[in-house]
């Protein structure tokens, strides 16, 4: 009798192998962030020059945003079950293409309408980024490394909005702002070629050292065993399971509070300064300063949290402490109308970015680290509905504010949003890791 090689050494004689393979998926996510970001903050920092050309007011420009988050809010909520039903690696290649083709449409738009009708598109790909990115990292890192991971993809949401300013001076600034629109697609096409070779099952993918797959094997939490005789769950059930957990509720809460702040700042930050602050078009791309504060925070907020772990601390415990130090920096936001200069605004600007995206980075570790992993997908995207609703009510607030009074009773508001919701998850901080 013929005896069959184990599968493990099949592995092992297939395929180039490639260290560090892990670090390279989050590479991956980390450019789907980026270019995420990219199509969602070009219409923010064109938004006076296509204001003027399609003639639409402030209240109609808030409407265009929350196009983009009602649409966002939905796929939060969908986008997550597709993830648990078709795998990150299928789920996430479809809705890079998605958002792609319908940012790409968008320089096509001639009114308000058409303006409307392609930013709701583009929200209800762009939602699903960030409800498979965290199931890939909970499928590939060991939980010390979490937040990390989460860290490097979230920075890629501020790279990209770091590099925005800069390709929309460049572009608009030579051939128009309708051609700022055409830039991605290009190189969303070679992540795509990137995506489908690189992201199969940790155990039995063909590219992987022999020595991460023992690492990951020995370091990765372990799902409890499957019981044959349990009826297989519906998915009404599922839902219910979901949707009954108070501990969903209370992270979905906490991004609706906190979440504004950081899409205040691409969305209605630019205006401010070109607005209140004189600042033109090819000004604003001093934006990139903020944004790069912001990368900052995503990267060292994950870092810290991630050393706590490293040296015992409980994983909950862990991200809630990092976000406690950040939520005492957001209050700052509340100087920005007292600053004499735009360099002074900005500083300040940098410092609630790094802390609000330091908070982002860790919210999003906590829910990967307690959520059970069967059903992380769902949960994140019920949780993330709390940031798009939390948006649609920032956008329709700041429009009301700018109509009947000023910016600078947003910015006061603002500052008060953080040191509440750690009221919210303070308890969660003993909080033990999830399977």
């Amino acid at each position: 009798m013929i005896l069959e090689p184990p599968p493990s050494a099949l592995h092992q004689k297939a395929g180039i192998k490639v260290p560090y393979m892990r670090w390279i998926v989050a590479f991956a996510l980390f450019s789907a962030a980026l270019l995420n970001y990219v199509d969602r903050n070009v219409l923010g920092l064109l938004a006076a020059t296509i204001q003027k050309d399609l003639h639409i007011s402030n209240q109609e420009y808030a409407s265009v945003v929350n196009f983009f988050l009602i649409a966002y809010t939905i796929a939060n909520l969908l986008s997550g079950r597709v993830v648990d039903k078709l795998g990150v690696r299928l789920s996430l290649a479809l809705f890079v293409t998605w958002w792609t083709i319908a940012n790409a449409c968008t320089g096509l738009a001639r009114s308000l309408s058409s303006l409307c009708g392609l930013r709701f598109m583009l929200g209800l790909g762009e939602a699903g980024c960030y409800t498979a990115s965290p199931k890939a990292v909970a499928e590939w890192f060991p939980i010390a490394e979490r937040g990390a991971a989460v860290g490097l993809y979230s920075a890629g949401g501020a790279v990209g909005a770091t590099i925005a300013p800069l390709m929309v001076a460049l572009v608009a600034d030579h051939f128009g702002w309708r051609w700022v629109f055409a830039v991605t697609p290009i190189l969303a096409s070679f992540w795509m070629l990137l995506w489908l070779w690189l992201y199969k099952n940790p155990a039995t993918h063909p590219n992987i050292t022999e020595a991460e797959r023992n690492y990951l094997a020995l370091n990765l939490p372990k799902p409890a065993p499957a019981d044959p005789n349990s009826p297989r769950q519906s998915e009404w059930a599922l839902w219910a399971q979901v949707l009954r957990d108070p501990l969903v509720w209370q992270l979905m809460l906490a991004r609706l509070i906190t979440d504004p702040v950081w899409y205040f700042f691409q969305f209605w930050l630019p205006k401010y300064l070109q607005n209140m602050r004189g600042l033109d078009q090819k000004g604003v791309s001093i934006m990139w300063m903020v944004f790069a504060a912001a990368t900052a925070g995503f990267l060292l907020g994950g870092y810290f949290s991630g050393r706590l772990v490293a040296r015992g601390c409980i994983p909950s415990a862990s991200r809630i402490w990092v976000m406690f130090t950040s939520a005492l920096l957001v209050p700052l936001t509340g100087l920005v109308p007292q600053m004499p200069s735009v360099m002074g605004v900005i500083l300040i600007a940098m410092v609630v970015a790094y802390a609000s995206t330091s908070w982002l980075s860790n919210i999003t570790s906590l829910v990967v680290d307690i959520v059970p992993k069967q059903i992380l997908g769902t949960a994140f995207g019920v949780i993330a509905c709390g940031s798009a609703l939390g948006g649609f009510f920032m956008n329709k607030g700041v429009a009301w504010f700018l109509d009947h009074r000023s910016y600078n009773d947003c910015f006061y508001i603002l500052a008060c949003l953080h040191p509440f919701a750690v009221l919210l998850i303070w308890n969660l901080r003993k909080r033990q890791a999830a399977l």
